[in-house]
């Protein structure tokens, strides 16, 4: 493996993980707003009020639904 596959890897795919994992806690929680989540992270998350509001979203547990 070259050096230059290896920065690639490191600066782009980490960084990948990292900017979607809001997301990525999101879908490993089942959320119910998981759409919601990917969006707002998806659009809002370069901003770094929009990736702490997506992550606080996405650790935050659902209310239990109450059903009739």
């Amino acid at each position: 493996m070259t050096l230059a596959a290896v920065i690639f890897f490191h600066f782009f795919g980490l960084g990948f993980l990292f900017y979607f994992l809001p997301t990525i806690i999101g879908v490993a929680r089942s959320k119910r707003d998981l759409l919601s989540i990917f969006l707002l992270n998806l659009f809002l998350g370069w901003t770094l009020i929009g990736w702490v509001v997506a992550l606080v979203w996405a650790a935050r547990v659902d209310a239990p639904v109450v059903a009739r």
